[in-house]
């Protein structure tokens, strides 16, 4: 019983040291947040020099390149954005799950409580049952003699 109670004990920490680093991880440093991000930084350098060329070639304005400019940050702002929302869902999900696992190895150490509980309880029936016994077989010698 010790070894399982042990084997529950070191499963908690095993959950607690998972939740503490997927917890505090940064959505922005994940892999699939810095493709993003990379696909999003070269669509906007691509757009920035398309609209710069077209502004040597054809004369447009700096309002017009600035627009375009500005229309770009405000995509990679919007990505950033979105990262993070996904990321403080993903945060969500992790604490629901840290959550249910401690639910789940707090029952298993209360299981074990209760089975040695009430193992205890049986040794103690079984030791007065034994002393009743011992007692009637006693009081009957003393009887008899």
């Amino acid at each position: 019983m010790r070894k399982v109670k042990d084997n529950v004990e070191a499963q908690r920490s095993r959950n607690k040291a998972w939740y503490e680093r997927r917890y505090n991880e940064d959505a922005t440093q994940r892999a699939d947040a810095q493709r993003i991000l990379a696909r999003t930084e070269a669509a906007i350098r691509e757009r920035n020099m398309a609209a710069a060329g077209t502004q040597a070639v054809m004369g447009g304005s700096e309002e017009s390149l600035a627009a375009v400019k500005a229309a770009n940050n405000e995509a990679m702002a919007d990505a950033v954005s979105r990262i993070v929302a996904q990321g403080e869902a993903r945060k969500d999900a992790v604490e629901a799950r840290y959550q249910q696992r401690e639910a789940a190895l707090d029952e298993q150490l209360n299981n074990l409580e209760t089975g040695r509980a009430q193992g205890i309880s049986q040794a103690v029936g079984g030791l007065s049952s034994v002393g009743a016994n011992l007692a009637d077989a006693f009081g009957k010698d003393v009887k008899e003699a």
